[in-house]
C-alpha cells in the first residue's frame, strides 16, 4: 500500500512520530499490565484485538472511563507491573531506525509526541541510543493536555522554532495520530495496516506499508533535492 495521494510528498521541515507501534514494538508489555490492572479490579482481561482497538488515548484521558473512581489506583498498578518490564521485552518496529537516520541526515528536525507516560517514552529511547535523534520526546502528562490535543504538538515543536504547518509530518499507526495531524494542520502520514473509525472523519493524505517503504522514499526525494542546482534545472555540481 503506498502513499494515499496521487502526488509524491515534498520533504517536510519537520517531523513528529507516534512511539508505540509506529516506532517501537512493546505492545505485549503494555497489554500485560493493562490486565493486570484489570485483573486487580475484578474485571475481564481484554483480548488481542479488544486491546488494540481499544489502547489509544493516554491514561489520565481512558483510566477514568475504565475504572471509575478508582482509576488512580488501577493507574498505580499498571505503572508498577509496567516500569518492572518495559525495558526487558522493547524492539525497535523494522526499519524505523533507517528512518530516523534518513531524515536525520537530511537535517529534517525529528520529535516525538506519545501517549505513553513521558519518563518511560525518554527511558526507551534512552535504552535504543535513539535520544539522539530527536529534539524533544513528548509524553503523556507532559504537556497540559494530551495527544489528540495540540498542546503536545507545540511543545515537541518548541525547540526548533517551527510552527505547525503543512511542512511539518506527523508520522502514526492509529487513527488518533491522524486525528492529532489534522487537528494542529500538520501532514497526517499512517505506517503500517490500520483500521478503525476515525479514519473516515481523520484520513491520512500519505499511507505507507512499512518504515522501510517510507525511508526509501525520504531517501529518494533527499537525494533529487540535493543534486537540483538553485533553479531546480539541473545538477547543482
Amino acid at each position: 500500500m503506498n502513499h494515499t495521494s496521487t502526488e509524491s510528498p515534498a520533504l517536510p521541515r519537520a517531523v513528529l512520530y507516534d512511539w508505540d507501534n509506529t516506532l517501537v514494538d512493546n505492545w505485549g508489555t503494555i497489554r500485560a499490565a493493562l490486565n493486570h490492572a484489570l485483573e486487580q479490579h475484578g474485571l475481564r482481561p481484554w483480548t488481542e484485538e479488544e486491546s488494540r482497538e481499544r489502547i489509544k488515548q493516554s491514561l489520565r484521558d481512558s483510566f477514568p472511563r475504565i475504572f471509575g473512581e478508582r482509576w488512580t489506583e488501577a493507574r498505580d498498578q499498571f505503572y508498577t507491573y509496567f516500569e518492572a518490564h518495559h525495558l526487558d521485552h522493547l524492539r525497535p518496529i523494522p526499519g524505523a531506525e533507517a528512518l530516523l537516520e534518513s531524515f536525520a541526515a537530511r537535517g529534517v528536525y525529528q520529535a516525538v509526541v506519545s501517549n505513553k507516560t513521558g519518563r518511560f517514552l525518554r527511558a526507551e529511547a534512552d535504552k535504543l541510543g535513539w535520544t539522539r535523534f530527536f529534539g524533544r520526546l513528548v509524553g503523556a502528562q507532559d504537556a497540559e493536555a494530551d495527544k489528540p490535543h495540540c498542546a503536545p504538538v507545540h511543545m515537541a515543536l518548541a525547540p526548533s522554532g517551527i510552527a505547525p504547518s503543512r511542512e511539518v509530518w506527523f508520522i502514526g499507526d492509529a487513527d488518533i495520530d491522524m486525528e492529532c495531524a489534522h487537528a494542529a494542520g500538520l501532514v497526517p502520514v499512517l505506517v503500517g495496516v490500520a483500521e478503525g473509525e476515525g479514519f473516515g472523519r481523520f484520513p491520512p493524505a500519505h499511507r505507507y506499508d512499512t518504515c522501510d517503504t517510507l525511508s526509501g522514499l525520504v531517501r529518494r526525494i533527499g537525494d533529487t533535492i540535493s543534486v537540483q542546482a538553485p533553479d531546480g534545472t539541473g545538477s547543482a555540481d
